[in-house]
């Protein structure tokens, strides 16, 4: 597990990038300590049934997945995002209900670390081999930018989750 900071080690734009991602997944495990088993199935807003903490960490880990395996290395989607469809958009918080959330939490902390690994053998401004929805390929840099973005947001749903379920606050 990395220190949680937003403090990089250097100045150089990789390592602000990669220390503002560590950041805010380790924002995303912290949110998630010491919630009981049962809390973290429990959805509490009643027009958001997958809203549940197991669910928010299973969509963070395949939200990598897609960008850095599917997006921008180009290889196949797997798991619970084969599922996916336009009844079923986040099969990945569907499913999650049954994995216990130490497990998600496990699986989230090893694909950080081979993720962060991976990308540093990639130059910043090197090409998806994929396309985004509206045929530009975007690069690493904005692939990295984006999981920061995605991953800080669902820290917000976290927070409201968390609080609702059992009171805590903060983090």
């Amino acid at each position: 597990m990395t220190q949680r900071t937003d403090t990089p080690p250097a100045w150089d734009e990789r390592t602000q990038l990669i220390t503002f991602l560590d950041y805010a997944r380790e924002t995303a495990r912290a949110k998630c300590e010491g919630v009981s088993a049962e809390d973290a199935r429990k959805a509490p807003l009643p027009d958001s049934p997958l809203m549940t903490m197991c669910g928010l960490i299973s969509h963070l880990r395949w939200v990598e997945h897609y960008w850095i395996q599917v997006m921008f290395l180009g290889e196949e989607l797997a798991g619970p995002l084969t599922e996916a469809s336009d009844d079923d958009p986040d099969p990945e918080m569907r499913t999650a209900i049954d994995i216990p959330l130490p497990r998600l939490l496990a699986e989230y902390q090893d694909q950080s670390d081979r993720y962060r690994h991976l990308l540093s053998g990639h130059d910043l401004d090197a090409t998806a081999e994929r396309a985004i929805s509206d045929g530009r390929h975007v690069d690493l840099r904005w692939v990295i930018l984006h999981l920061i973005e995605e991953t800080s947001r669902h820290n917000g749903h976290l927070d409201i989750v968390r609080e609702l379920v059992d009171g805590r606050t903060g983090v």
